[in-house]
Order: C-alpha cells, then structure tokens, then sequence
C-alpha cells in the first residue's frame, strides 16, 4: 500500500508522523484509516490492506447483526460442541465430491445415509439410497424431481400427453416447494388451509385436487407457521382409496426439514417415514434439529426404483468413477462430518433427550403466556392429544396437563413423556387473545415484535397462510440452546414489550419508553409461577386484575398503567401517537 498515514489524517503530523510513515510501517489496527466506506465498496478492490485489518473491519462490522442464540425465528442451529467446531475447522478444505481423493469422508457420508435409513424405517439390511445436499430445500427438489420422472416414464409407457404435470401441497408450504413447481416446470396446486384443517393441509380438500397428472404430493412434517405435523399416513391412505376408484398411483414425498428429526424421537409411535408405503422419499435438514451448522441436508428413497437411473451421472475425472445426482456439485465435507460426529455423539438417547427437553420448554412456554390472558396459542403442542385451537376449556385442561407432566419422575430419554401430548415440533405460534383486542382494539403485535428487538429478542410477527393470512402471529422457535432460564425471561420481556405497548396508547412510544427502569426482579422460575396462576375462568376484570398481579411479579407495575382504551386520541394509531 503507497499511501501515507499523512495523506489519510493529515492531523496525525502533529503527532511526529510525516508523510513518509506508511500505514504498513506503523502496522496498526484501529487508526490505520481503513473503512467500509472508503472507495467505492461496489467496485472491486484496487489495492488490498493486511490481514489483521481486513479482519477486523469485517468483524465489527458483523457487530450489527442480532445475536444467535436470541434470535427466535430461526430453526437454524446456532452452537456446536467445541470438538464438532474442531472437526469442521480440520476438514474445511475438502470437497466431498472427491471420493477418490477423500475416501474415508465418503465412508462417512455412507454411514450418515445408512443411520437415516434406519432411523426412517427402511427396509433392513437393504442399502441406503440418497445424498446429502446443502439443505432440505435441494432434497426437496430432489425428491419432486424423481417423482416427476417416474410419472413422465408410466405416461409415456401408456402413450398418455406429459405436458400438463402438477404437484400438490398444502398452501402452509414454505418457499422451496413452490421453486420446485416452478423450476422443473410443474403446476402447483396449492390446498387452501383452514381453522378445521389447523392451518396445514386438508386431506378431503387435497384429493380433490389431484388427477391423473399429478406426479406426486408434498406433505410437511412440521409446518413452519405453527409447527404443526400434517397427516402423512391419512393422506397415504386417501391416495390408497383414489388409486382403487381411479387408478391414479400418487406418491408421497416427505418434507421433514425439521419434523424427520423430531418424530422418531419424541414420538416413535407416529407412521409417517418408510412405514407409509406410499412415501417414497424423505427429506431433512441436518442443520436444523439435526444439530449441525448450516450447510448440509439429506434426501433417502425408499428403494433404488424410486430413484431414476436417468438422473445420475457418472463422472471420472476427478480421479475415479463417481456417480452424483445433486442440484449442487462441489460440497464442503467439514459439515457432513459434523453431521457424523453428532449422530455417534449422542445416539438415539441423546437426540431423545435432546428432543424432549425442547418440547418441555415449548409447553412451558406456550401455558404461560396463555395464563396471561393476553395470549392465545395457534400452535397445538401442549395441548392434550386431540384437543386444537384455543378456547377456555383447552387452556385449562392444557395448563393441568402441563402440570401433571411436569412431576412426572421419567428419564429425559423416555419417549412416552409425549404420549399425552399433540403431535408437532417445539414452536409456540400465539397472538393476542380476543378478549384483549376487544379491550385494547389499537394493540399492535407488531409493535410488540418491535419492541421485543430492544431486549435483544428477534421474534417474528407474520400473517397465516393464503386463506387464513388476516390472522398474524408471533413466532418462537424453542432449539437445542434454550433453557429454562431463556423462557423465564422471555416471558418477562413479552409482558414488559406488550405493557409499554398499552401505555402508548395514551402517550407516545417515546415516552412509554422513556421512564425508568424497574427495580431488578428474579426470573427464577418465573414462566412456571406465570402457568400455575391462572388455573380458573376468569371474567374481564378478573383477567385486568390479574395482568396487573403479573406486572407486579416482574416489577413493571406502574401506579397509572393503562388497561382499557380511554379517549379518543387512543383511538390513533401507534405510529400517529409516536409522532
């Protein structure tokens, strides 16, 4: 670098620095002049700088970013043992395509197919057809693409027109199942959802949608909006019934990005993977609840015949002959190992484990803010096997299972702790209850998420799906980091962002957040002391009563705290009173 230190802080000669003392010789990291904002940051570099500066300009820069383990809308995992970090930093450089260079990783990337194959109830002793891929996302498409081409060969076979192929699911989907429609040039037929059909996909409504074009059906083992399971074996034996009236053989590929490696876990008596017989691919993200950094997933076929030979290559120049069918080509080996490292690193029991003390603390979660009264849960995860959606008598009959379960003396690794419970993975989707709308008609969720951000929490707040979207909710996603102690405060910081929410009804935002801080109170225990006191019906100034108790728990009592819109300049919205 020619520049002086002089030319870029033309002060700093006071201070003996001539124009001859380049920022190489004085080899700083902070003064040393270098921004993002020098040059044009859109064109690329002429000149390079140290290695120490470039650094640490990235990272402080990277300061702005929200906090991992705070960040609530994520299904991502966000830590890793120190070992597995090891283990990933060791095999950075590798591509997991070089088989021929990295023999021993593909024995491992073999190994992680053949537990997955197990674990999904294949069938035994048969060897594991699949890939790992960069996330669920490409063994979706992966899988719609194999049912695409087995539906062209039977059409084709019967001389049928193959220009018209369509694919269901739900309209809950997320993203990556509408870019498979689209990509690979497929009708997507999306199943509207409802309040009956718990916002995932209605089986009856579904049929109706397919013909003898259909190529197959996406069905999703946890939603991403409410965290919901939808009904694989259901649907499996709707299309059992289709196929004996019609003729129409539909197959099922499963998208279970986060419920693939939950279900087997926490509740082993749900058919929903290879025991289904008309699921004939499953797909997951290991970088989900399959506790491993983003950057790997995985796709397994029952059988090679549900794999088209037509989509896999072989190639021999990379040293051997290797067969690929991947959207991707080249692929970091450090995450498949990780991947690995986790599976032999916990067991069954672990994962088990795992699981469960998710699941616990989503329940935790959900029955607390429900014994607000200012909260309805749209997720289903805690309430007792077979009751959904929010009334009086759900809540309380959750809220008293929730404290049953809670004394119960099984081993963290026992499964059948969820037996009493829905099906679903730990996400607790809620909103405000009607009776606070109806109270507080100008409340905002929105300002709630918002202010959420304050205390470092990043909490989604989003509409429903297509159908239901003038429903908007708040999402948690509970991972393998959360604690006991993260939904206590949580729980705090809900009820503190929606109580200075309710003051600037009658005062601007500023001001409600302008006011001092309350006295330091323990969260210790806090979420369950939340649960346990709202155990009866209460009427509407019982439920205003008993906010105010809560308030007072967590030292955000104030002597003129709000309950009830009072005039009309609260009638605004929280934007015009802010101004």
């Amino acid at each position: 670098m020619t520049e002086s230190i002089g030319d870029l802080l033309p002060g700093m000669r006071r201070m003996g620095l001539n124009r001859r003392t380049t920022l190489a010789q004085l080899d700083l990291t902070y003064g040393a002049g270098y921004s993002e904002s020098t040059g044009d940051v859109h064109a690329f570099p002429v000149t390079g700088m140290p290695a120490r500066n470039a650094y640490q300009l990235i990272h402080d820069s990277l300061k702005f970013d929200g906090d991992p383990a705070l960040n609530c809308a994520t299904f991502l995992t966000t830590w890793m043992e120190p070992e597995a970090e090891k283990l990933i930093v060791e095999n950075l450089g590798k591509n997991r395509v070089d088989i021929d260079e990295y023999e021993a990783t593909e024995r491992v990337h073999r190994r992680c197919l053949a537990h997955l194959h197990d674990l999904w109830h294949g069938k035994p002793k048969q060897e594991a057809t699949g890939t790992v891929v960069v996330g669920s996302s490409e063994g979706i498409m992966l899988g719609g693409l194999a049912m695409k081409w087995r539906w062209r060969k039977r059409m084709q076979a019967q001389g049928k027109d193959t220009s018209r192929p369509n694919i269901v699911f739900g309209a809950n989907a997320q993203v990556a199942l509408e870019k498979t429609a689209r990509y690979f040039d497929m009708e997507a037929r999306l199943v509207p959802v409802s309040d009956g059909s718990r916002y995932v996909l209605d089986v009856e409504k579904a049929i109706e949608m397919i013909d003898e074009n259909t190529v197959g059906m996406f069905v999703i083992l946890g939603s991403t909006y409410t965290g919901h399971f939808e009904d694989v074996a259901g649907m499996s034996a709707a299309l059992d019934r289709l196929h004996r009236d019609r003729g129409w053989d539909v197959p099922i590929h499963v998208d279970g990005a986060c419920g693939a490696m939950i279900a087997p876990f926490a509740f082993p008596d749900l058919a929903w993977d290879f025991r289904v017989p008309r699921v004939a691919s499953i797909s997951t993200s290991g970088h989900k609840f399959g506790l491993t950094y983003p950057g790997i997933g995985w796709v397994v076929w029952r059988s090679p015949e549900c794999q088209p030979s037509e989509l896999t290559f072989e190639l021999s120049y990379l040293g051997g002959v290797e067969k690929t069918f991947t959207l991707n080509f080249s692929h970091p080996a450090c995450f498949l190992i990780a991947q690995y490292y986790q599976f032999i690193r916990f067991g069954r029991s672990g994962f088990t484990r795992m699981v469960n003390a998710c699941l616990y603390h989503a329940r935790l979660l959900s029955v607390a803010l429900e014994a607000t009264g200012a909260f309805e849960c749209v997720s289903d995860i805690h309430r007792p096997r077979g009751q959904f959606g929010f009334t009086e008598a759900t809540r309380l009959a959750s809220s008293k299972l929730f404290a049953e379960s809670a004394m119960s003396q099984k081993s963290g690794a026992d499964p059948s702790i969820n037996e009493a419970y829905n099906y679903g993975q730990p996400e607790v989707a809620f909103r405000f209850s009607d009776w606070f709308i109806q109270m507080h008609p100008n409340a905002s969720q929105e300002v709630v998420s918002t202010l959420l951000r304050v205390r470092g929490w990043i909490i989604p707040n989003y509409p429903l799906p297509p159908d239901r979207g003038s429903i908007r909710i708040l999402r948690v996603v509970i991972r393998e980091t959360s604690s006991e102690d993260t939904v206590n405060r949580l729980v705090r910081d809900i009820m503190w962002a929606t109580q200075t929410m309710l003051e600037s009804e009658v005062k601007s935002l500023g001001e409600a957040l302008l006011r001092p801080l309350p006295p330091a109170v323990s969260t210790s225990d806090l979420a369950r002391d939340v649960a346990a006191t709202h155990t009866e019906t209460f009427d509407s100034t019982r439920r205003s009563s008993h906010w105010q108790v809560l308030l007072d728990k967590i030292g955000e009592i104030r002597a003129a705290s709000p309950t009830t819109v009072l005039d009309k300049e609260a009638q605004k919205t929280v934007y015009q009173r802010s101004c």
